[in-house]
């Protein structure tokens, strides 16, 4: 499994599991017209300073939260709503 296909599958079961009712998860989950998670990325990897993805994570209140390396290494960690694709603060 390619390492993006590892990452696109944790995410994706990030907001699963437990007994919680179709209603509970429902918002819960990324917003079904939203940004897709790859293009987030794509955007994330074409920063000038971008060296490599450590993580990426679903937060259930509405943002993926992603950590990345800089090529000076810095570590950087960015809120991004799912619905806008724009950074939170």
């Amino acid at each position: 499994m390619s390492r993006w296909a590892a990452i696109l599958a944790a995410v994706a079961l990030s907001g699963t599991g437990g007994t919680a009712s179709a209603a509970d998860s429902a918002d819960k989950m990324p917003p079904e017209h939203g940004q897709k998670v790859s293009e987030i990325i794509a955007r994330i990897e074409s920063r000038p300073d971008f060296r490599y993805l450590e993580s990426v994570e679903w937060d259930r209140q509405g943002y993926y939260e992603i950590t990345y390396h800089t090529a000076d290494k810095a570590k950087v960690e960015i809120k991004i709503d799912a619905a806008t694709g724009q950074p939170r603060d």
